[in-house]
């Protein structure tokens, strides 16, 4: 009975793994992996090429040289493609990643992918010239060049950083002509303020060859005149500019050159009255020495006579009397004439610092005071010039500082001894 119950038992379990593993088989043969359908967004994007961007500009070339009232002509690659949807008479040139606002193309061939620039300075980009040019180190410059919106960054270019294009800062035929009249100008005038009385002070020549001392008022307005000369030259060199003359600087060579009037003036004053006053003490000293002899043969013919009456006494008192005070006098025009008449070494030039910084009492302050600030004047001169290529504006302080230190100096003019 108990075996006939196992084998019933394992008879069942195979019947369940047959039926079992025949009903798997039927559903994956009936139910296959499904397919999912394409998206049609998907199914346009592969089939709708991706657009190429248009190619950027680039600056390829340029024809002509750097500098300022100079037309170059600049190649840009590609500037026909970019000129469909952008408007290329707003282009400029950058120099040095600096763009010359105003300075808008003369022509346009956007079709031949080029463009003509003439390079001046507008009251846009004055200041981005005085940068470029200002401070010079050479007759030329490198700098990185390139040309773009002028409110944007520029287009590539070949001529960047490693490949700059030289800046023509100061033109060389121009520069060796201006250079010979300069040095010439300046040559002619050290010549003659070191041999001739150009800048000394007016007067009779010293004897000996020698010559007068240096006069102050015509050094400051010599300094004041070469200073402004030499300048304006560079700057209409440099940039081209003509009215670069300021309303401080009249006003400044005005005192200079008021100064030099006024010292002319005094020192002119002061030689007529000296004159005048050596002549009227000459003639006096002529009649006196002519009224001497005239006492004194009087006085010998009264002491001549034998017998002396008291008349003749008090005649003989009287005459010498008179011989003494036209003798004491004499002495005095002779000692007022000799102060008159200057020696020859006190009008004789001892050195240009000496001549300038001295007078007859020797060295002054009101004189070395005028001196000083002439000197730091003539820094900030130069230096306004150099660096930012303008005539300085001094403003109503300076001036009046130099004005009081000039008036101060022709104060003290007056008294001094010539």
């Amino acid at each position: 009975m108990r075996q006939t119950t196992a084998r019933l038992t394992l008879l069942s379990t195979v019947i369940v793994v047959v039926v079992g593993g025949a009903l798997a088989a039927n559903a994956q043969t009936a139910s296959p992996t499904p397919v999912t359908a394409p998206s049609p967004n998907v199914a346009n994007a592969q089939a709708t090429p991706t657009p190429t961007p248009a190619p950027s500009p680039k600056v390829i070339a340029v024809e002509g040289h750097l500098e300022l009232d100079v037309v170059i002509r600049v190649e840009v690659d590609n500037l026909s493609e970019w000129a469909k949807t952008n408007d290329p008479s707003k282009l400029v040139p950058f120099l040095n990643g600096l763009s010359l606002r105003g300075n808008y193309p003369e022509e346009i061939h956007a079709s031949k992918n080029h463009l003509h620039f003439h390079l001046q300075i507008t009251p846009e980009n004055k200041n981005t010239w005085v940068d470029l040019l200002g401070a010079p180190e050479g007759a030329t410059t490198p700098v990185p060049f390139s040309v773009g919106i002028e409110d944007k960054s520029p287009f590539d270019s070949v001529f960047a950083q490693g490949h700059p294009l030289p800046l023509t800062v100061i033109s060389p035929v121009y520069g060796v002509i201006s250079l010979i009249v300069v040095l010439v100008t300046v040559t002619l005038f050290l010549w003659w303020a070191r041999t001739t009385n150009l800048i000394r002070a007016p007067g009779p020549q010293p004897e000996g060859g020698k010559l007068r001392p240096y006069n102050l008022g015509r050094a400051q307005m010599a300094f004041w005149f070469l200073l402004i000369y030499v300048s304006y030259l560079v700057i209409w060199l440099i940039t081209g500019a003509l009215d670069t003359i300021t309303a401080s600087l009249l006003g400044l060579m005005g005192i200079s050159a008021g100064t030099a009037l006024s010292e002319a003036l005094i020192d002119s004053g002061k030689d007529s009255a000296k004159e005048n006053q050596q002549q009227d003490l000459t003639g006096e000293k002529q009649s006196l020495e002519q009224g001497i002899p005239e006492l004194e043969a009087q006085i010998a013919a009264v002491n001549t006579r034998a017998a002396l009456t008291p008349d003749d006494t008090a005649n003989r008192d009287s005459l010498n009397k008179q011989l003494q005070d036209r003798r004491a006098r004499l002495a005095q025009i002779s000692q007022q004439i000799q102060l008159l008449t200057p020696s020859t070494s006190a009008h004789t030039s001892k050195g240009f610092l000496n001549d300038i910084l001295s007078d007859s009492s020797g060295y002054s302050f009101h004189r070395f005071q005028i001196f000083a600030w002439t000197i730091v004047l003539g820094i900030i001169f130069l230096s306004s010039v150099f660096n930012n290529l303008t005539m300085p504006e001094f403003s109503t302080t300076l001036l009046g500082l130099m004005g009081i230190s000039s008036g101060t100096y022709i104060g003290f003019k007056f008294p001094e001894v010539k």
